[in-house]
């Protein structure tokens, strides 16, 4: 289950991922981000860490380039919501 914030923030942005809309409301994008198992990460460096453990290659990149990746989604109370298309 995903918090309000995470399913209204994916849906309000869900264009920096996808070319076009994969959810047109509330209930699509929380089953969206259910069936694709999105993560919820507390900083950035857990950010780096899932995707270092998940064999992306990260070397030379900044903490702002890490936040701006299409796949990160910044959550307004500071947390980040990882979804992988």
């Amino acid at each position: 289950m995903y918090s309000k914030e995470c399913v209204e923030t994916f849906l309000k942005n869900q264009g920096q991922l996808f070319d076009e809309p994969v959810a047109d409301n509330y209930e699509e994008a929380e089953e969206f981000l259910e069936d694709c198992m999105a993560v919820v990460a507390d900083s950035l460096k857990e950010v780096k860490k899932y995707f270092e453990e998940a064999g992306a290659d990260l070397e030379g990149m900044s903490a702002e380039e890490l936040e701006e990746a299409c796949e990160v989604f910044a959550l307004p109370s500071g947390k980040y919501l990882i979804v992988e298309g």
